[in-house]
C-alpha cells in the first residue's frame, strides 16, 4: 500500500500534479488521445516513426515487451503523466531499434568496427561506478559513451556536416527531467555531453533495469532475470560498434563501459567482449540498498501516485542480493583481468586506487591524466554539490534483517 503524502519521501510536486491534471483534462475532452500501451500498437507506431520494418527478433524483445506492457497496464498504477512517459519511451526505443537494424542492413561493415579491450566498470547501482567511469574518462587514451548517445543512439541523418540533433534532444531531456524532478541532479548529476552509462542502449533491447527503476513491473523483471542474455549482449555490442562508426572512431582507444546491470549478466557480457578488463567497484551493502531504494522511489513517484516505499526496499534488497550472487559466481569462472576497488577507499585516497586500476590495465598513469582527474574530483566534491539525502527507514531498511539479504 502507498504511504500518505506527509510520510512519503518524494510526494508529488505541484508541477507533477499540474501535468497530470492537464493530461486528464485533455483526454476527457477529446483534445488528445489517451496513449496506448498495447504492444501491437506500440510496434506499429514505432515502425511508422522509423520508416522501417520491425526486425525478426533474435533476442526475445517482443516477449519482454508483452510482459512489460501487461505490467504497465495492470500493476504499475501509472498516472496520466506516467502513461504518457511510458508510451513515449517505448515508442522511441522501438523506433530506434528498427532504425538500427535498417542501418545494419545498409552498412553490414559496422559489424567489423573494432572495439579493443574495453574497460568494464562492474558494480551495484549506487556503489560508485559513475565516479569510477568519469575518473577513467579523464584519460584521452580511452573513450566513452556520452549521455546523448546512450539515449539517442542514431541521428536523424548520418550525412557528414548535417547537424546532430541528438545533442539537442539530450539537453532537452535533461532540462525536462530537472524541471519535473528537483531531486534529479543530486541523485545523478550529469550533462548532455558527459560520460554516462549505456543503459539507454539496453532500452533498445527491451532489456535491463531502466524500466524497473521507473515502474513496478514484476513480470518484466522476472523475464529479464531469467534471460541467459547471450544474444542480447551480442546485439548490445553491435549498438556500441554503431556509435563508434558514427563518431568515425579509428578503433585505437579502449571503450569505458558502465551499467549496473552488468553485475547481473557478466557471463553474457564477457562472451560478447572476451578481451574485456574489469574494474569491480564495491560499497557497503546497506548503503547500496538504501540509496538504490531512494533513487527508485524518486523515479517511480514521478509516474505513479501509488508507490510503496516498503515494497521498493524489499525489492532492492532482493535485487542487490541476486546481483551479488551472480557476480561472485561469474567472477569465479571468468579469466578476465580484474581489480577490486572499494567505495570508501576511493573517497579516502582516489589517487592510490586509480594507480591500482592503471596497474591492472597496464597503462601508465601520467601526471597529465592525474591532473585531469584532480580537476574532476574537485569539481564534484561533496562540499560543492547538493547531496543525495535519504532515510533508510522510509523503505523499511536499517534493521538487523538487512544483513540477511544474501
Amino acid at each position: 500500500m502507498a504511504r500518505s503524502p506527509e510520510m512519503h519521501p518524494f510526494p508529488p510536486s505541484p508541477r507533477i500534479r499540474l501535468a497530470n491534471a492537464m493530461l486528464d483534462r485533455a483526454w476527457r475532452r477529446g483534445w488528445a488521445d489517451r496513449p496506448s500501451l498495447d504492444p501491437a500498437a506500440l510496434v506499429r507506431k514505432a515502425a511508422a516513426r522509423a520508416d522501417a520494418m520491425p526486425d525478426a527478433d533474435a533476442i526475445g524483445w517482443r516477449r519482454r515487451l508483452d510482459r512489460l506492457a501487461e505490467d504497465l497496464e495492470h500493476t504499475a498504477q501509472l498516472t496520466a503523466l506516467g502513461r504518457t512517459v511510458a508510451h513515449g519511451q517505448l515508442v522511441s526505443a522501438l523506433a530506434a531499434r528498427f532504425r538500427a537494424h535498417a542501418l545494419w542492413r545498409r552498412h553490414p561493415s559496422i559489424a567489423e568496427q573494432p572495439l579493443p579491450a574495453p574497460v568494464v566498470v562492474v558494480g551495484q547501482m549506487r556503489s560508485g561506478t559513475t565516479r569510477m567511469q568519469r575518473m577513467l574518462a579523464c584519460d584521452p587514451r580511452l573513450t566513452f559513451t556520452r549521455f546523448f548517445e546512450s539515449w539517442n543512439p542514431l541521428p536523424a541523418r548520418s550525412t557528414p556536416g548535417w547537424p546532430d540533433e541528438r545533442k539537442l534532444k539530450g539537453w532537452a531531456a535533461l532540462a525536462a527531467a530537472r524541471w519535473l524532478n528537483p531531486h534529479f541532479h543530486a541523485i545523478h548529476p550529469t550533462a548532455w555531453h558527459a560520460p554516462d552509462e549505456e543503459i539507454g542502449l539496453h532500452n533498445l533491447l527491451l532489456f535491463g533495469s531502466a524500466f524497473e527503476a521507473q515502474w513496478r513491473v514484476p513480470g518484466y523483471t522476472a523475464a529479464v532475470e531469467a534471460d541467459e542474455a547471450t544474444a542480447v549482449y551480442a546485439e548490445f555490442r553491435r549498438l556500441l560498434q554503431t556509435l563508434a562508426w558514427l563518431r568515425g572512431d579509428r578503433g585505437d582507444r579502449p571503450l569505458i563501459m558502465k551499467v549496473p546491470q552488468f553485475s547481473q549478466d557478466l557471463p553474457a557480457l564477457l562472451r560478447a567482449f572476451p578481451d574485456a578488463r574489469l574494474v569491480c567497484v564495491h560499497r557497503d551493502r546497506d548503503a547500496v540498498i538504501a540509496s538504490s531504494a531512494s533513487l527508485v522511489c524518486n523515479q517511480m513517484s514521478l509516474q505513479s501516485d501509488a508507490v510503496d516505499p516498503l515494497w521498493i526496499g524489499r525489492e532492492w534488497r532482493r535485487k542487490v542480493a541476486l546481483r551479488e550472487r551472480r557476480l561472485a559466481a561469474a567472477r569465479g569462472e571468468a579469466r578476465a583481468p580484474a581489480v577490486d576497488v572499494d567505495y570508501a577507499a576511493m573517497s579516502r585516497d582516489w589517487r592510490r586506487e586509480m594507480a591500482r586500476v592503471y596497474a591492472m590495465l597496464r597503462l601508465p598513469l601520467t601526471a597529465a591524466v592525474v591532473a585531469r582527474m584532480d580537476r574532476y574530483a574537485r569539481a564534484t566534491d561533496a562540499s560543492r554539490t547538493p547531496p543525495h539525502r535519504y532515510d533508510p527507514g522510509h523503505f523499511g531498511l536499517g534493521t538487523p534483517e538487512l544483513a540477511l539479504a544474501a
